[in-house]
């Protein structure tokens, strides 16, 4: 039967940016990546957050085209690009070391793709210097890059990126070789950068406050799999293994015996320290304990806190809220340890 076109457009609509399915992806013995099938919405900001050696890098780079899988597939807007070279496909890549020409002005190095692209002189400038302006680099045409700070490098390489109009961006750590002022600043402008752009970009980071500040959706590799897929809120507030809740933020794990003890349920359970208040006088339904250590953070005091009939416990208390206070080693505590702020994890 054939489709009108109220039914390709819808099609067409829904089609994911990027689908793999059964990608795999071996060095000798080595699994980096096995059998991981995810969609990525078109125009959706989505991270691949996990430490290193999690298969985040090589999921990219088998996207990118710089690695061919051991099996799967790689389908960009629903054409099958598994076994096309890198400048076949419409994706273009940012890396952490930017990879600029430092023979080349800035307007040269943001211009190349559109010269290797055989576009004329005057268009390739005129279009360059917009990306330029864009990344709020106008003006810098004419220098170098070793005469740009890193920031100023940085935007650089996303400029030369998206002079050519990839559908996807792909974004490997860019930030990470950036000081923690400048890096931040930096998430604030890739964000709007890719609101203004409208198109699909793909970061990848071990950095999880990054990932948090600046994703639509994230997945969490582990050892060569997906742990977990979801909005920044989700994975934060209900993760769903060990490995999510202790690796996106910092929390509280509890296995089935502290669980049993503390809230009488034999599961495997995890619990945020800023859900956990901490009070100096005798409060009704608390638990005592004793401060091993207070780190006073500005913004925050994290205590640790070894409760008197149970385990070791990490409790955040904000800057300006009415248990703050001078918290010191040895002080006796009482934590209130609310069973509405725990959270269910899933047992292998």
């Amino acid at each position: 039967m054939k489709e009108t076109d109220s039914e390709v457009g819808i099609l067409l609509e829904n089609t994911p940016a990027i689908s793999l399915r059964g990608l795999t992806k071996s060095f000798g013995s080595v699994h980096a990546v096995s059998n991981l099938d995810l969609d990525i919405a078109s125009g959706e900001f989505f991270s691949m957050l996990g430490p290193s050696g999690s298969g985040k890098t090589t999921v990219l780079r088998m996207i990118a085209g710089f690695e061919l899988p051991t099996a799967g597939t790689v389908v960009l807007d629903g054409t099958d690009v598994t076994k096309l070279a890198p400048f076949d496909r419409d994706v273009n890549t940012v890396f952490q070391d930017y990879a600029l020409f430092g023979h080349m002005t800035v307007l040269e190095n943001v211009a190349y793709g559109l010269r290797v692209r055989g576009i004329a002189k005057a268009t390739r400038s005129k279009q360059a210097e917009e990306a330029l302006e864009m990344v709020r680099l106008g003006g810098f045409g004419g220098r170098k890059p070793a005469e740009l700070s890193g920031g100023q490098r940085q935007r650089v390489a996303l400029a030369r990126a998206i002079v050519v109009k990839p559908k996807v961006l792909l974004l490997d750590e860019p930030l990470g070789a950036l000081d923690l002022k400048l890096r931040e600043q930096m998430q604030i402008e890739l964000k709007q950068l890719q609101r203004e752009l409208a198109i699909t970009f793909v970061f990848v980071t071990h950095d999880q406050e990054e990932a948090l500040t600046l994703s639509d959706r994230i997945a969490v590799f582990n050892s060569g799999h997906i742990e977990q897929i979801g909005s920044p809120r989700e994975l934060y507030e209900q993760p769903k293994t060990n490995f999510v809740a202790g690796f996106v933020g910092t929390t509280n794990i509890f296995d089935e015996d502290a669980s049993a003890l503390l809230f009488g349920k034999r599961i495997r359970s995890t619990m945020r320290p800023e859900r956990i208040p901490v009070f100096e006088q005798p409060t009704q339904g608390a638990r005592q304990g004793r401060v091993i250590e207070a780190i006073y953070l500005g913004s925050a005091t994290r205590i640790h806190i070894k409760l008197d009939a149970g385990p070791t416990i990490t409790a955040l208390v904000r800057a300006g809220s009415d248990a703050e206070q001078q918290w010191h080693r040895d002080q006796v505590v009482q934590v209130d340890l609310d069973e509405k702020n725990l959270v269910k994890l899933e047992t292998n």
